[in-house]
């Protein structure tokens, strides 16, 4: 039964990792890192998530899946170049770990973040990744023969074994482009990339841009679901502790050019399930071999690398688009179900979709400001809030009882 544990957390860090590598090496590329920076940025995410997840596994005995902020990265692709490169980027990213450990030595983040509605974070996320799940539509009308059978194969996985569909469809992906005769340059790559560390700057701008909305976005997003969908398979682990183990490591990974380490969302059900283990007490070693898988893919990073820059580009947005269409259409459904609020959730989803920039400060940011801005407007009093009380009418003295 160990066994069967260790191979549900290999299988989660491969299917993890192959799912949203792409996003993750086109969002830094996006806000300035070199491709030797963003190789090492995808190196120290790995480091950080599988030191993270065998510490936590080990402390607690629980099944706490570990992953970088997958909305995180489709936010830096949407965000794009900021003032001062990436070393104001890599500041942001600095930022938001400090955030994250805040948010665990403290309550008042937490509440914070739980203070913004539900539908208006949807919302933003939302409109961050809609431009990226356009990706696949536009790949397959400008490189048809590669794209295609990408497409294909994730649509005939989504309806067989759907855990597999991206991790299959990266696949299809490198085999075409080798077809295609440009992947000579992989026998080259290097197997493990130059870990490169860059100085932090801080820039007012790439806060504001960055480094709120990432935090805003990992919290949302990632840490939330993350902690639901352990509480369906009966685990409670502590918040707190976990927000500051996460935040220093992705304080650790940020001066080498990782983003945000955080609770994983997706591939917490692939741990915590009764599939790992039948019992529910050893379920934790599926987190700790997902640690140590995601250490042992982190030194691939070089060679993911050389994928990306050997393939078309909107090619690798594609695979990145196809990685986030659920997340798109769950948020979609978060920001429109409730009718109370939805005026202001359609506000922050368009405001963050049009990608708009004002004072070097991203949409992102801009649309969350103008669906707030929109909640407080159209504020209703809730249906289950009583009317103010009025005074009786005065009855007569003939009509008392």
């Amino acid at each position: 039964m160990r066994v069967q544990a260790v191979m549900a957390g290999l299988v989660s860090a491969v299917v993890g990792y192959a799912s949203s590598f792409t996003v993750v090496l086109a969002g830094l590329r996006a806000v300035g890192a070199t491709p030797g920076q963003a190789a090492s940025g995808l190196l120290a995410l790995c480091c950080g998530v599988g030191a993270a997840a065998i510490f936590l596994g080990l402390r607690y005995r629980m099944p706490i899946s570990i992953a970088w902020s997958t909305p995180g990265a489709a936010l830096l692709m949407a965000t794009g170049p900021v003032p001062g490169g990436f070393p104001a980027a890599v500041g942001a990213f600095i930022v938001c770990a400090g955030l994250l450990v805040l948010a665990g030595l403290s309550p008042w983040p937490a509440r914070a973040i739980a203070a913004i509605p539900r539908p208006i974070a949807a919302a933003m996320l939302a409109g961050v990744i809609l431009s990226l799940c356009t990706a696949p539509v536009r790949a397959v009308v400008d490189v048809p023969m590669l794209a295609v059978p990408v497409v294909l194969t994730w649509a005939v996985l989504q309806r067989y074994q759907r855990r597999w569909a991206v991790p299959c469809a990266l696949a299809v992906a490198v085999v075409a482009i080798a077809v295609q005769g440009n992947g000579g340059g992989l026998s080259g790559a290097a197997l493990r990339p130059a870990v490169e560390l860059t100085a932090p700057a801080l820039s007012l701008s790439a806060v504001v841009s960055i480094a709120i909305p990432l935090f805003l976005v990992t919290m949302a997003a990632q840490n939330v679901p993350g902690m639901a969908v352990m509480a369906t398979y009966g685990y409670l682990p502590p918040l707190r502790p976990v927000l500051v183990t996460t935040g220093l490591a992705s304080a650790v990974a940020a001066p080498f050019g990782g983003h945000a380490v955080n609770l994983a969302a997706i591939t917490a059900a692939l741990t915590a399930g009764p599939d790992t283990h039948p019992d529910p007490g050893r379920r934790w070693i599926a987190t700790v071999a997902l640690g140590a898988g995601q250490l042992a893919l982190g030194l691939g990073a070089g060679l993911a690398m050389a994928l990306v820059l050997l393939s078309p580009p909107v090619l690798v947005t594609a695979v990145a688009g196809l990685a986030l269409l659920s997340a798109l259409g769950s948020s979609l459904a978060g920001a429109v179900t409730e009718p109370e609020g939805r005026e202001a959730a359609v506000v922050t989803f368009v405001v963050t979709a049009s990608g708009m920039t004002i004072l070097s400060i991203g949409a992102a940011f801009w649309g969350l400001a103008a669906g707030g801005l929109t909640a407080l407007l159209l504020h209703r009093r809730s249906p289950s809030e009583p009317p103010a009380e009025q005074p009786a009418p005065a009855v007569p003295a003939d009509q008392r009882s």
